[in-house]
């Protein structure tokens, strides 16, 4: 008696790789927005105690538009990461099926 054959719970490397990059694009806009809510904590000229210097307007505006930057560079950097491993199992699909034809 032979056991019955079960799916793999695992996915191949390259379909975890993507799964994840896809994960972290959609991630991105909430880590973007937990970081522009961040300079909501700096101190101001109102509230500011013995130890602390205010946080400049100047400051804050600069710190918005670098985390606007990056951003914009993490997601074209996952972009074309999740484009590239696209292509390549496309490509690799394409040769296997290639090979299956002039097997026959």
């Amino acid at each position: 008696m032979s056991l019955p054959s079960t799916p793999s719970k695992f996915l191949e490397q390259s379909r975890y790789r993507q799964r994840r990059m896809m994960d972290a694009l959609r991630l991105l806009p909430v880590l973007g927005l937990l970081l522009w809510l961040f300079p909501i904590f700096w101190p101001t000229g109102l509230n500011v105690s013995n130890n602390n210097d205010p946080v400049s307007t100047s400051s804050a505006v600069i710190y918005v538009f670098l985390v606007w930057g990056i951003l914009i560079l993490l997601s074209s950097i996952l972009r074309w990461c999740l484009r590239h491993t696209l292509e390549q199992e496309t490509t690799t699909d394409l040769d296997d099926m290639d090979v299956g034809k002039t097997g026959q």
